[in-house]
């Protein structure tokens, strides 16, 4: 990166870090909450009140996103593969699950509130893998109009920062442990960024949990976008201007790193370990907090109702699945 596009992140860069500073110091007071939930409400908050400048906009998009993945790779430090591993494959039963009923529920809901296939596609996809990843992932397959791409895009955040707010309490409702919680966040809620402000607010465990049994469910982009080829890309792949299937486009690399971190786990001093861990959290905080002030809750209010019902039923669908499953194999 060159220096020039260093310094045209500084301004968005720099509010970012105040705000994430005021979130830390009020997750410290009020645990239950955390600093990625306080981060990504003071993101919203300000976000209503006030417009956020040009010179602001492109440090707020790279904390929001390369951050985030920064985080994630650093997490990876402070697991063991071997756990990594474990956890993957305890949580790939209710990961399958959890997908199919996505798929499932988002064409028969879909078709009763007669919403475009395509739509329903994006909506069931990005709430069975990872939210707006896995929407961007799809797109060149499915080939979608823009506006469809939009509306899916803002149904999924908006249940993406529900499930931060309701989930934690209403897992203590439900009595459920840290690793039962970790699981069900980390199969049961769209994007990233919000299974881990979900669950490690929960606990530290839980978080370490939820966000393996996540990244083992992003992978899933890579299958799901070459099945998603073969329905809808043109059989004809000498006709012209038919776009090729990019496999890299569909890997979620951040995922590859932070399995290749994890790897050194084991040859890492326990205190090297830990700060990695202590520096992660502070920058997903700082990550959900420029997710904040880029979310403008005012297009939201366009999307429609139809669209956002859909993503609430296959949410529901899925968040219930989850459980279910999750009460059969004894993992409450």
């Amino acid at each position: 990166m060159s220096i020039l596009a260093c310094k045209r992140l500084i301004p968005g860069l720099a509010l970012v870090g105040a705000l994430t500073i005021v979130a830390q110091m009020i997750g410290e007071y009020v645990p239950l909450m955390g600093g990625a939930v306080a981060g990504i409400l003071l993101g919203l908050m300000l976000r209503s009140q006030f417009k956020i400048s040009d010179a602001q906009l492109p440090g707020i998009q790279f904390a929001g996103k390369q951050l985030l993945q920064w985080s994630i790779v650093g997490l990876g430090l402070a697991l063991p593969i071997s756990a990594v591993l474990e956890t993957g494959l305890q949580s790939l039963a209710v990961t399958l699950v959890t997908l199919s009923v996505a798929f499932t529920s988002a064409f028969v809901f879909g078709k009763w509130l007669k919403i475009p296939t395509k739509l329903c596609v994006l909506i069931g996809g990005g709430t069975a893998i990872c939210g707006g990843s896995a929407i961007a992932a799809m797109t060149p397959v499915v080939k979608p109009d823009d506006h469809e791409t939009a509306f899916s895009l803002s149904t999924i955040f908006l249940f993406n920062i529900v499930a931060v707010l309701i989930f934690p309490p209403l897992g203590q409702w439900l009595g459920m442990s840290d690793t039962g919680f970790g699981l069900w966040a980390g199969t049961a809620i769209n994007d990233t960024s919000s299974v881990v402000a979900a669950a490690y607010s929960w606990s530290k465990a839980a978080g370490d949990h939820a966000t393996i049994v996540k990244l083992s469910r992003a992978m899933l982009i890579i299958p799901v976008t070459l099945i998603l080829s073969l329905i809808f890309m043109p059989r004809d792949r000498s006709a012209a201007g038919t776009p090729r299937l990019s496999i890299a486009h569909a890997v979620p690399w951040f995922i590859v790193w932070f399995l290749a971190a994890s790897l050194f786990n084991g040859y890492l001093p326990e205190v090297l370990t830990r700060t990695a861990h202590s520096i992660s959290t502070v920058m997903i905080t700082a990550a959900l907090t420029a997710i904040g002030l880029s979310t403008d809750l005012g297009q939201m209010k366009n999307t429609g109702w139809r669209p956002v019902l859909l993503g609430l039923q296959v949410w529901v669908m899925v968040a219930g699945s989850s459980l279910l499953m999750q009460y059969i194999g004894g993992h409450w």
